[in-house]
């Protein structure tokens, strides 16, 4: 081994290589060494590209001796020796001009900042120092126009792969809603599915586009299915389209909603039973008739509708929740008193300094100033103040110039966050995506009812009959969804629940028994394929794992083709991990389909919140064009993915 050679090893470049002293080359992958500390040096031997046995030779042997580790040290142009060595970039540490625009793209992108940012001469600076193959910073980095149709092009791609992705895909279910920023109003929309392989959730924007006028519900059908056509986006395709409970999304799509129609049956009988009277039409006013009813109808033809069941359940919580509070007897006054002395602490610590900077003198923590729009926000806000001692509270109250809460009041906001906690961790569930679909409904539901009865016992007058009220809401609220077709087969064909949820045997036998017909009315599929080795199940936060408690059930491994009894048998016996599927084709086409939905329109709502970020105030010069092409590129991780400027 040459010095050279040597000093390009791992051990030449080691920082401790200096305590030890190189020996001989003994084979093409370890070298022999000494270690100089030791009183009676011995040969050791080391892998070249390893100095793992030395290290523990130091810390077994010199354990007591404080090493201190070799700096080089180099020389500049004076010939004094610098303890910082230079900094050279060889011809491999430069980049290509590519990978630089790319680079700058996803700079500009992912973190929302003007398309100016390239003009800006502190910017081009920053750029002009990176070392790049055979160019400068004038060819490598355009101007603002010349970036902008990069990106335009980049776009391009992007919707090609997407529309080629979701081509590929069997069922898919989408979100959509529309928002309201800077005097402008647009229309959103995504769209996920399972992958059939890695059984993982997918998803991705494709619409942010303005709409314009009002907002009426034969223009937001228009509008929808203008979108679904550009992407391939049929009835049969699209599982389910996911909104809120506005009544011009539920109006839209109770009009246009693709259903399999009796009708076209009854007609067809009409005709057999007057077949042989003869009539004669106007062929020339019937085929005007025709493409008029075409125009009107014919051409919006919208996919099964869902409602978003975070949605429903914040209704539950403004509604007939806070209904019952203000109008019970028992809990009217206390209710009134208590949100008010509330509001005035919201009201004075968000609105004033000084009582911020007394808030500190009590508290580590802030309190939570609640939204009208997200109902989790006065849980927080509530549990905030009941998580202070009564003492703490009505100190605030006296400094603050605000009436003092008593016993009673502080005692029905303590029941009342007690109540409503479960309440909060199904909303936090549903509102999930990468973990949660639509099979997550049923069981959330049946869990929330039960939890929520549970803690009736205890209560005070107060809050004693809110637990039935909250239940009552939910059944009436989730009336359509409760024991529907899609969310059981949903829910029973998702690993993680199975039946694990129902209680009741006669209803085990039913979700069975609908399992098994389901399983009947598909074509024969291919043999299963194995399953990879020791599946793990999905993640999940502490707080979701505390709300599902179920009964292990014992996993099963079948080799041979299976009938589809003994298929659904041993699927419901089988381990609850999402990876069981790949054993069990027939349920896993069910699965595919039933749970391509999301519960809630949450991912349409996220794609807003990164819209608020890119059209800012200062920006209002920006072409709807090119918000909904910046807006869909940074929801979908085009360039952090892989993707480039060609």
């Amino acid at each position: 081994m040459t010095a050279a050679a040597e000093l390009d090893s791992t051990f030449g470049r080691w920082p401790y290589n200096h305590y030890f002293q190189f020996v001989r080359d003994k084979d093409t992958k370890n070298i022999t060494v000494k270690c100089t500390l030791c009183a009676k040096p011995k040969d050791l031997s080391t892998s070249r590209n390893s100095t793992s046995n030395l290290s523990k030779h130091l810390a077994r042997c010199h354990a007591n001796i404080k090493l201190v580790p070799k700096r080089k040290q180099t020389e500049d142009e004076s010939g004094e020796k610098t303890k910082q060595q230079k900094l050279t970039f060889s011809r491999s540490a430069t980049l290509e001009p590519r990978e630089v625009r790319r680079l700058v793209a996803e700079y500009v992108v992912e973190d929302m900042l003007p398309l100016s940012t390239v003009d800006s001469p502190s910017f081009r600076n920053i750029v002009s120092k990176i070392p790049i193959q055979g160019s400068n910073d004038k060819h490598v980095l355009p101007s603002r126009k010349t970036f902008t149709k990069d990106l335009d092009k980049a776009y391009a791609i992007m919707a090609k792969e997407l529309k080629r992705t979701i081509e590929a895909q069997h069922h898919v279910s989408t979100t959509a809603d529309i928002w309201s920023a800077n005097n402008r109003s647009y229309l959103g929309v995504t769209v996920h599915w399972i992958d059939g392989e890695t059984l993982e959730r997918r998803k991705a924007a494709i619409a942010c586009r303005r709409f314009r006028g009002r907002h009426t519900f034969d223009k937001i059908a228009a509008e929808i299915e203008d979108i679904f056509s550009e992407y391939g986006l049929t009835h049969d395709k699209v599982t389910a389209c996911v909104t809120d409970n506005g009544s011009n999304f539920v109006k839209c799509f109770k009009e246009y909603q693709y259903v399999e129609s009796e009708e076209e049956e009854e007609k067809e009988e009409e005709v057999e039973e007057g077949e042989g009277e003869v009539q004669f039409t106007d062929l020339h006013s019937l085929l005007l008739t025709a493409e008029d009813e075409d125009a009107q109808a014919g051409l919006c033809v919208l996919p099964p509708h869902h409602r978003c069941a975070a949605h429903t359940l914040n209704l539950i919580a403004n509604n007939e929740v806070d209904k019952w509070l203000a109008t019970n007897p028992e809990s009217r006054a206390v209710y009134r008193s208590a949100t008010a002395k509330c509001s005035g602490l919201w009201t004075k610590t968000s609105r004033s300094t000084v009582a911020s900077d007394c808030l500190e003198e009590f508290g580590e923590k802030k309190l939570i100033v609640p939204t009208v729009t997200r109902w989790n926000s006065f849980y927080d806000a509530y549990a905030r103040i009941t998580g202070m001692p009564l003492t703490a509270i009505n100190n605030l109250c006296t400094q603050f110039q605000i009436k003092c809460f008593n016993d009673r009041e502080y005692q029905f906001l303590k029941e009342y966050c007690a109540i409503m906690k479960p309440f909060t961790v199904a909303l936090d569930i549903l509102q999930g995506e990468d973990t949660c679909f639509y099979g997550t409904l049923q069981p959330t539901l049946e869990v929330l009812m039960a939890k929520t009865l549970a803690l009736k016992n205890g209560l005070s007058p107060m809050t004693t009959g809110l637990p039935e009220v909250i239940v009552g809401a939910i059944k009436t609220r989730f009336a359509a969804t409760i024991d529907s077709k899609a969310a059981l087969l949903a829910s029973v064909s998702l690993p993680k629940f199975k039946l694990r949820w129902v209680k009741e045997e006669i209803r085990r036998d039913q979700i069975t028994f609908l399992l098994t017909t389901e399983c009947r009315s598909l074509p024969s599929e291919e043999p299963a394929a194995p399953m990879p080795d020791a599946p793990q199940p999905a993640t999940v936060t502490p707080s979701e794992e505390d709300f599902f408690s179920f009964e292990e059930q014992v996993s099963v491994s079948l080799d041979a083709p299976m009938s589809v009894e003994m298929e659904v048998t041993s699927y419901l016996n089988s381990a609850p991990v999402m990876e069981s599927l790949h054993l069990f084709p027939r349920i896993k086409r069910i699965a595919l389909r039933y749970n391509a939905p999301t519960p809630s329109s949450a991912p349409v709502e996220r794609l807003f919140s990164l819209g608020s970020l890119v059209l800012t105030p200062k920006r209002n010069r920006l072409g709807d064009g090119r918000f909904q092409r910046l807006l869909l590129m940074r929801f979908n991780r085009y360039f952090s993915e892989g993707g480039g400027i060609g």
